[in-house]
């Protein structure tokens, strides 16, 4: 904390978070990025407002039109009069760790609506398409009362099947002409997809691609009766076209989650995640911790002389750090 500035009342800012103070819920989301010591304070003053809104992710190979489609579901749904986020996961800069793409240029529509909160997330080099710090930042919006949260992820190809662990429901974007089908076959975005969408559908091979789509979900389909089939849709986003048959979806898959007790098991899978996430971070930074006190290098040392095994040297590295 620089001299002369003074530490937040993480009480104070939760409350005027959930009573629809942007700025108030952008200073949490800042605890979250910055990993604040006033971070964990922030998380448990945030735990009984927690679990009301409706995750959903949007995922898909660059160029397809996510953060379009992004924009027009917010408009969507403000017409049904809900609260919206939306965390935008975009490219680190490599100078400031920031986000290259700011607040996203194609929501900027929506900037003036007090009910809508936006906020780009820099992934900082992290490979699944998501920051480390998103699960946290969705804790936030959730506790300001957002009712939906959409959580759009970098386009970094195979690497974005992770947002289904993150989001109750997981929309993957397509594009005709971009050889898209066969990018989502090899990046196993076929198995975590609860709706898809062909966006960009007036372009010339949108109905190619839905049925190459649909052929490749019957080749990898292993449903039991009552299981989920996601539907395929098709959009033009940047005219909203398509867009409420793709909230209709979004909605009956969440009823569907309701109903067969599957959204209670994504979002413990979801929990143990993040708390799996918290203390591996915790447990690096005590590696790092040990690396600079020479334990780690003494038993690497050990390793390369040939006085122990990587095995055993682990044993002893995890021992010091679950003992110490």
């Amino acid at each position: 904390m620089a001299a002369g500035r003074r530490a937040p009342d993480v009480g104070e800012l939760v409350r005027r978070a959930r009573e629809g103070d942007a700025r108030s819920v952008a200073r949490l989301i800042s605890l979250v990025e910055d990993a604040s010591p006033l971070l964990r304070e922030a998380m448990a003053a945030l735990v009984p407002y927690g679990g009301q809104a409706t995750v959903v992710g949007l995922t898909g190979a660059p160029g397809v039109g996510k953060s379009t489609t992004t924009s027009a579901l917010v408009g969507a749904y403000r017409g049904l009069g809900k609260r919206v986020g939306v965390l935008a996961v975009d490219p680190s800069s490599p100078f400031s760790g920031g986000a290259l793409l700011g607040d996203r240029v194609r929501m900027q529509e929506h900037a003036l609506d007090p009910d809508v909160y936006i906020r780009s997330m820099a992934s900082r080099g992290h490979l699944g398409g998501l920051s480390w710090s998103t699960p946290q930042a969705l804790r936030v919006l959730d506790a300001a009362r957002c009712d939906v949260v959409l959580v759009e992820t970098v386009g970094v190809g195979q690497s974005e099947v992770e947002v289904a662990g993150l989001a109750d429901t997981t929309v993957v974007l397509l594009a005709p002409g971009m050889g898209d089908a066969i990018q989502a076959a090899k990046a196993g975005i076929l198995e975590v997809g609860d709706v898809y969408v062909v966006n960009k559908a007036d372009r010339d091979g949108a109905d190619s691609t839905v049925r190459e789509l649909r052929h490749m979900l019957t080749l990898g389909e292993r449903r039991a009766p009552g299981d989920w089939r996601p539907p395929i849709l098709k959009t033009v986003a940047a005219r909203g076209e398509g867009v409420d048959e793709v909230v209709e979806a979004l909605e009956k898959h969440h009823g569907w989650l309701e109903e067969t007790g599957e959204l209670h098991r994504r979002r413990l899978r979801r929990a143990a995640d993040e708390v799996e996430s918290i203390a591996v971070t915790a447990l690096r930074s005590r590696m790092g911790d040990l690396r600079t006190g020479h334990g780690l290098d003494d038993l690497a040392a050990e390793v390369v002389d040939g006085r122990t095994d990587p095995y055993a040297a682990a044993d002893r590295l995890v021992a010091g750090l679950t003992n110490g």
